[in-house]
């Protein structure tokens, strides 16, 4: 068995977290587990692409292009900029809410209407494209990546144990957090039922 997981988003979303979480939960079933990660300007709503591996073999982090299993895309465009690492294998679950980048911004680039991004999603592989934002700001708007964590579960796209989610959960945050990101986590799975 071998996993192939891209997370991607803007700095402040938390992308990063989302993927050691995924990896303690991958690590927790006995998984090897490589995270690789590629910072844009995090700070300033840059680019953030996570790159998460688990199986019983891994050894590399990159993931080819066209060989991942899931993307969870926090952000939309981000999910079109990284589109090239979907197959017909693939799924997409995509955040429908728009965070705009400084080349945006300024008029330099134009931001993608969410049915083109939709659309050209879809010809690649299946594509949920939802407001889980909009879900995350009722419990925590920092819960983002673990309700989208919740549907993928509750959809059957990550071949793990939801037991391990929750270990995952509190290995990679502080206590304090916990419930909220138990909440999150059911809020998640029940949207995809």
């Amino acid at each position: 068995m071998e996993f192939n997981l891209i997370i991607t988003g803007v700095g402040g979303q938390g992308g990063l977290t989302l993927s050691r979480i995924i990896g303690s939960a991958a690590m927790h079933e006995g998984y090897k587990v490589r995270i690789g990660e590629t910072l844009g300007m995090s700070q300033r709503y840059g680019s953030v692409l996570s790159y998460l591996r688990f199986g019983e073999d891994v050894y590399s982090p990159l993931i080819e292009e066209g060989e991942a299993n899931l993307m969870l895309a926090l952000e939309p465009a981000e999910a079109l900029r990284n589109a090239r690492f979907l197959s017909k294998k693939s799924y997409a679950i995509v955040n429908a809410y728009l965070i705009h980048t400084a080349t945006t911004l300024v008029g330099k680039e134009r931001y993608p209407d969410l049915d083109e991004i939709k659309e050209a999603l879809s010809k690649i592989c299946p594509t949920d494209m939802f407001n889980f934002q909009e879900v995350a700001d009722k419990i925590n708007p920092r819960t983002l990546g673990v309700i989208m964590l919740g549907y993928a579960y509750g959809k059957g796209l990550i071949p793990l144990k939801k037991e391990s989610l929750k270990e995952g959960i509190k290995e990679t945050l502080k206590e304090k957090l916990w419930e909220i990101n138990f909440r999150a986590l059911e809020r998640g799975i029940k949207l995809a039922r």
